[in-house]
């Protein structure tokens, strides 16, 4: 059943292996896609890759994440070198869609040059600038910033849109109770707090024929933040307004390791690039470091490490009929194809096993059990100074 060919909303995949968005800072300049980048997609699609999800491009300037090399989709012209990617893309026979976001409190008004905006002014443990409360009218421009992003999309020629509702970005924080205080109607009640995903989807299929998908947290680890019933009632709602598909993740960045689970915290990483470790002069390092490391087997990491999002998944999945794509620590084939055959996802997306090894899917469909993947999470971490890439995957591979 994995390597069936078959089709998510009309769109035709080689199979049921979806790569999940990743950041890989391979953008130029302007927000668009480098050859780099285009190369790398390339990679992917000539080795049974179902279906790309590119990282996240952000959909207004005031929505920019502070890692370096992010996609960029508020302005017409990067459309040019995103139409090179999906034609390079659709030339090896695989369809690819673009993944939006607006980054919110995620971020730093340092790092975008203006003040960020948010829901609700919550403090963040790792950006703990505080940011703008939006007004009624700012809510709208993000909603038009979405839908305006989605049109350059059908224009560069992707199979569909993601938006993303998930991780603590703006989206997830509209619709979360920990991240929307808001007493007015675009929080408080459900209804209140899902009106702007609502307005993004029916927004989109009115200004194109893209299919619309979202990423969701079903659940994060935030006092009064998303939990399964609200969840479920929430892909309800967005699958009545038109959303094509949904992808089921979990937690936020201010979770630590809950959205990418981990045995131990990678702590060399963690000193080589998060600050202000990575500022640290080197003669603290040397004493902060090994400190670290000998505390390290203490800290409690969210369990378990594999298929942690299947149960939600499956959870989601009973109470729509759109097609549901789960990721999350899924490594073995033998496991992706129990969530197959058992109902419990249509689709299994992976992001980490991706950038250890490119050639993934090939190598599963050829006989390779699992991902060489160890989850070690030094690729969640060096994307805060450097591209994308993974400690052992030239070792492993």
């Amino acid at each position: 059943m994995l390597f069936n060919e078959t089709k998510i909303s009309g769109i035709n995949v080689k199979n049921r292996i979806i790569r999940s968005a990743t950041h890989d800072g391979l953008a130029d300049k302007n927000g668009a896609p480098s050859d780099k980048l285009i190369k790398k997609y390339e990679h992917l699609a000539q080795n049974e890759i179902g279906c790309i999800i590119t990282g996240y491009a952000a959909v207004s300037k005031n929505g920019v994440s502070p890692y370096p090399g992010m996609l960029k989709i508020y302005n017409d012209d990067v459309i040019d070198k995103y139409k090179e990617l999906t034609d390079a893309v659709h030339r090896l026979g695989t369809p690819v869609v673009l993944q939006i976001a607006h980054c919110g409190r995620q971020t730093s008004s340092k790092a975008i040059g203006m003040p960020k905006v948010a829901p609700s002014d919550v403090l963040h443990t790792f950006y703990p600038d505080k940011a703008k409360e939006l007004t009624e009218n700012e809510i709208y421009c993000i909603i038009d910033y979405f839908i305006s992003a989605a049109v350059r999309t059908e224009k560069a020629g992707f199979d569909g849109v993601q938006l993303h509702g998930g991780h603590g970005y703006l989206l997830h924080d509209f619709l979360s109770p920990y991240g929307n205080r808001r007493k007015d109607n675009w929080g408080g009640s459900l209804e209140n707090r899902c009106r702007i995903v609502e307005l993004i989807i029916r927004g989109i299929k009115e200004k194109t024929n893209l299919p619309v998908w979202i990423k969701l947290s079903a659940e994060d680890n935030r006092k009064n933040g998303m939990n399964l019933q609200s969840s479920v009632e929430i892909c309800r709602r967005l699958e009545a307004v038109g959303c094509d598909a949904i992808e089921v993740s979990c937690g936020t960045v201010q979770d630590g390791m809950n959205t990418m689970r981990s045995k131990l915290m990678p702590m060399d990483a963690v000193f080589r690039y998060r600050e202000p470790c990575a500022s640290f002069p080197k003669l603290l390092n040397k004493i902060a470091l090994p400190a670290a490391n000998l505390i390290n087997p203490l800290i409690r990491q969210p369990k378990p490490l594999e298929n942690f999002n299947v149960g939600n998944a499956s959870e989601i999945k009973k109470n729509v009929s759109i097609p549901i794509i789960v990721v999350g620590g899924i490594h073995k084939v033998s496991d992706m194809e129990k969530i197959l055959t058992k109902g419990k996802a249509d689709f299994i997306s992976m992001c980490r096993p991706f950038i250890c090894e490119p050639d993934l899917a090939a190598k599963l469909k050829n006989g390779q059990a699992e991902a060489k993947c160890i989850m070690c999470n030094f690729c969640g971490l060096v994307i805060e100074k450097e591209p994308t890439k993974c400690l052992y995957g030239n070792v492993k591979n």
